[in-house]
């Protein structure tokens, strides 16, 4: 019996995520998770056992992390010279930064979805 799901799937809906309602949709889920969390975490039984759990703690863990590179970002400028940092390095790593702030706001926002559509299963 199929599972009715009322997730809207959007852009931010992850690739390696079947669309929910569909055969496997949950290990799919998990599994991607598990990728966003450091490996000790993906092994507790608790995580492994609850995906809506799991996906709590990649939201956190995702934020987290834009919260580092942000700060990277914006203390680039000001401490890279102090090491020694030629400017063309310098550059070449503030846009590095900018691009994986991007990349882990999109990231934050495919948790979300998949954070949702498993709380909306329950």
């Amino acid at each position: 019996m199929a599972t009715l799901t009322t997730t809207r799937i959007t852009s931010d809906w992850p690739c390696q995520v079947k669309t929910p309602g569909t055969y496997d949709w949950e290990r799919s889920a998990a599994k991607w998770l598990r990728e966003l969390v450091p490996a000790r975490y993906a092994s507790y039984p608790a995580l492994i056992r609850h995906p809506v759990l799991l996906a709590r703690h990649a939201q956190i863990q995702v934020q987290q992390e834009i919260r580092v590179a942000r700060t990277a970002l914006q203390t680039a400028r000001a401490d890279l010279p102090a090491l020694g940092m030629p400017e063309s390095v310098i550059e070449h790593t503030i846009k590095l930064y900018a691009a994986e702030v991007m990349q882990l706001q999109h990231i934050a926002r495919s948790v979300r979805a998949v954070s949702q559509a498993l709380v909306e299963r329950r």
